[in-house]
């Protein structure tokens, strides 16, 4: 017995030697399977992170390695990886086609539907319904600016009357059948093609109102001229009108056309610019709409404009004309080449009314000529335009280098003179001429 225990003892644990490592060997097993589970369930609910995941796979074929080579070798064999266990999603499962869950789209179907797409329920028929509500007294809307060309037989020319500086036919000229006259710089300008044009560029400012105070502003163009290309679109005669503000309307007759000539034709007659303003107020009253406004045009105070040439018809229309006392204003814009006897005795009489004469170097000495004549007569003069514009006003501005005659009616003292002359009339009450419209 004693010699057959320790035998016992040996066969045993010769026994439990194979059974044990069997044993170690399951649990290592085990382990291999129970790992990447318990990962994995950690992970649950969460998006899986790529980097830890490869990490873990990692581990796991290191311990699958080292406790059991065979196992080992043979998952890794059979692909179990991480590429095998987290394959990269296909094309097909991000965008499914057309005949999947997914409803394809083109681009149109994004684009703003338009408004006739849109079904719109029929609607009863309108009825009308008696109301005792006061109703609102119907407002005629706003007008545009009125520009247009009017022929009046009252306008300048055609002239076939004398010429009184010299009292002689103004149509001194004669070729055949066709008459002309000889300018003073000795050019001969024919009757049908200089003389001939009767017509009147007439502008009525979008917000002209003859129930308030107004003016008309009569402008007498230089030499060279014509209506539409330079009164109009060079000099924005019309525009500078309107931007004032003031409730006034233009009247620019044509005189010679494109020539160098300052005839005054017409408005050398006694009588001649009083006729010319009642035809106008005639034209003015269908323009505008009312035919009994003939009256209120007929007597409207008026400020001449006179630029460079437009000296002579100005002077004449204020000497001759029949109604210098419905005069309230001059302006001359380097227009003052003679007739200075005429200008003084206007400004000498009408005290009520306000001068204004700007001059470059070309009429620099007989402005200053005129100026003098003016102050003999115990009349103050003013030599700027800084100060508002007054009954009695008498300003001479001087402008210096750089402004050029040519564009003197657009850049004198200031940029769009003539404006800046309405607006300081506008603003003197005691001139009581115009109101500015309540737009500016």
């Amino acid at each position: 017995m004693a010699g057959a225990a320790p035998k016992l003892r040996a066969d045993d644990h010769a026994d439990r030697m194979p059974s044990g490592r069997h044993d170690r060997a399951r649990r290592a097993g085990l382990i291999s399977v129970l790992v990447p589970l318990s990962l994995t369930l950690v992970q649950c609910g969460k998006a899986p992170d790529p980097a830890a995941l490869a990490a873990n796979s990692q581990a796991n074929v290191q311990l699958v390695a080292k406790t059991n080579s065979q196992t080992s070798n043979s998952r890794v064999a059979s692909g179990d990886t991480f590429e095998d266990r987290f394959p990269a999603p296909q094309f097909r499962e991000r965008f499914p086609s057309a005949s999947e869950s997914f409803l394809q789209r083109q681009m149109s179907d994004f684009s703003p539907k338009s408004a006739v797409q849109r079904q719109i329920p029929e609607q009863a028929p309108p009825y009308k319904v008696a109301s005792l509500e006061p109703q609102v007294p119907y407002k005629r809307p706003a007008r545009e600016d009125l520009t247009t060309l009017v022929s009046m037989k009252s306008s300048a020319f055609p002239y076939f009357g004398n010429n009184p500086a010299s009292d002689a036919p103004f149509l001194n000229i004669s070729k055949g059948d066709r008459r002309g006259h000889r300018s003073y710089s000795g050019r001969v300008y024919w009757q049908d093609e200089t003389y001939s044009d009767s017509r009147v560029l007439v502008h009525v400012p979008e917000h002209f109102d003859l129930r308030k105070p107004g003016v008309i502003v009569v402008f007498f163009h230089g030499n060279g001229a014509t209506l539409e290309r330079d009164v109009r679109d060079r000099q924005m005669v019309p525009k500078q009108v309107t931007d004032s503000g003031a409730n006034a309307i233009l009247l620019a007759p044509q005189m010679a056309v494109d020539a160098a000539d300052s005839s005054a034709g017409k408005f050398w007659q006694p009588g001649g610019f009083k006729r010319f303003m009642e035809e106008s107020a005639t034209h003015l009253a269908r323009l505008t709409g009312d035919p009994n406004s003939a009256r209120a045009f007929a007597n409207m105070p008026i400020v001449i404009v006179g630029y460079s040439g437009g000296f002579l018809p100005t002077a004449w229309s204020l000497e001759v004309g029949g109604i210098s006392d419905r005069v309230r204003g001059v302006v001359l814009l380097d227009a003052v080449y003679g007739e200075m006897d005429k200008f003084a005795s206007w400004i000498e009489n009408h005290r009520s009314g306000f001068f204004v004469s700007a001059y470059t170097r070309y009429t620099a000495r007989r402005d200053r000529e005129l100026m003098s004549m003016i102050r003999q007569k115990g009349i103050d003069v003013a030599e700027d335009m800084d100060g508002p514009l007054r009954p009695g006003s008498v300003v001479f501005v001087e402008t210096g280098e750089g402004i050029t005659h040519r564009d003197y009616v657009t850049r004198a003292w200031t940029r769009d003179p003539l404006k800046d002359v309405l607006v300081k009339m506008a603003a003197t009450p005691s001139l009581a001429l115009t109101r500015v419209a309540a737009t500016n």
